[in-house]
């Protein structure tokens, strides 16, 4: 009797970096998805998500395809009426934790006042009463327990064909957890999402079961050990930040960019190290990295949250993944082959094929995230220095 082939398990590790970061890994997932035959980046075996990477993740376990998430979340929604919201929810500034905050005011200023006057203690003694977030991050909860209940999505990690693995770190212990694993699927999916991307600084940390959450690339970048330590045979990586390696001088962006360059070249210093780590520790699993070309400036000196040339960004990032994927074909396809599937050479060689001209038709999920865009290109502009 013929043995049956075991289908090969794929997992897919995308790691953060804001919303350029989810539209670079659409357009690099849309290429992927295009040039091997047999891949379906809906139907994979294991997604962690780690902070922008995680609403991707969560988005395809959920039967969302690249093309999907590209109409949707890189092209314009449309904007009818009936499904129009104030994209300002975004925006709205922390109200509750601004309030919970004052509250503490006056037991320390009594404390503050009854010893001595040192500008250095009384900083410290009023320490507690600076809000931890400066925007509200509770409607992103919200907005996707909405988009995951329908259509025949789920926003109950319990109930997916696949494995989804969302990490945060515990605030109190700084410890990754991944949300999704035992002990914590209970967790609503759309919570999970809110809890991994609550970047410090610029969101509340999320509560969950009395743990306080805040994004989860402060541990690791990938997190990618959560899928290899259940088991995989080939592992998919995509990381969007990368250190800029180019003629560009970075210190004439002023703060933002020397600060951006400075995460991303600590950021990748643990990548590099994690990827030799995997490669001693699981070498019976096929390991895949894709990440921007280190002197693509296009890519790595435009402002995280910037939102406005999302659509050149997403052809961009297909292209240049189209572009390595071809240029590797050599390494890759007999990896490719070890699984079932065909990394094609005639495909990739082919200089016409776009992406934004070929995405689907948009759909309810498209505008709500359209609004969303709206709201993450006038976050930029507050951000922005004057």
């Amino acid at each position: 009797m013929r043995k049956t082939r075991a289908a090969p398990r794929i997992a897919l590790a995308l790691a953060g970096g804001g919303p350029l970061a989810a539209v670079y890994e659409i357009g690099a997932l849309c290429a992927l998805e295009e040039a091997v035959d047999g891949l379906d980046c809906t139907r994979l075996q294991h997604y962690v998500g780690v902070s922008a990477g995680g609403f991707i993740a969560a988005s395809l376990a959920n039967g969302l395809s690249p093309r999907a998430l590209c109409a949707a979340f890189v092209e314009d929604g449309g904007g009818e009426a009936a499904e129009a919201f104030d994209p300002a929810w975004l925006m709205v500034p922390a109200y509750a934790e601004f309030a919970r905050r004052a509250l503490r005011l006056p037991l320390l200023a009594a404390s503050a006042l009854a010893g001595p006057w040192r500008w250095a203690a009384l900083l410290a003694e009023f320490g507690p009463a600076i809000p931890t977030g400066l925007f509200a991050n509770e409607e992103i909860h919200r907005r996707l327990a909405r988009v995951f209940s329908q259509g025949g999505r789920s926003n109950d990690f319990r109930q997916l064909r696949a494995r989804l693995s969302l990490v945060a770190t515990d605030l109190d212990s700084g410890d990754a957890v991944a949300l999704g694993g035992k002990g914590w699927d209970h967790v609503p999916i759309s919570r999970a999402v809110q809890a991994t991307a609550a970047l410090p600084g610029l969101f509340p940390p999320v509560d969950i079961d009395g743990h306080s959450f805040v994004d989860g690339a402060l541990k690791k970048t990938l997190h990618a050990s959560v899928a290899l330590e259940e088991g995989t045979d080939l592992l998919l990586c995509l990381n969007p930040l990368a250190p800029y390696r180019g003629t560009a001088r970075i210190a004439e962006g002023g703060l933002p960019a020397v600060l951006g360059q400075t995460l991303r070249a600590l950021i990748h210093s643990r990548l590099e190290a994690a990827m030799r780590n995997y490669a001693r520790a699981y070498p019976g699993t096929d390991i895949v990295l894709l990440e921007p070309e280190p002197d693509d400036a296009r890519v790595h000196l435009a402002s995280a949250f910037s939102y406005r040339r999302r659509r050149e960004l997403a052809e961009h990032a297909y292209r240049q993944t189209r572009a390595q994927l071809l240029a590797r074909h050599g390494q890759l396809a007999p990896m490719f082959a070890r699984h079932g599937l065909v990394l094609r050479a005639d495909l990739l060689a082919d200089t016409s094929r776009s992406l934004i001209a070929q995405a689907p038709p948009r759909h309810r999920l498209g505008r709500t995230l359209a609004d969303l865009g709206q709201a993450l290109d006038s976050i930029d502009r507050r951000l922005r220095p004057a």
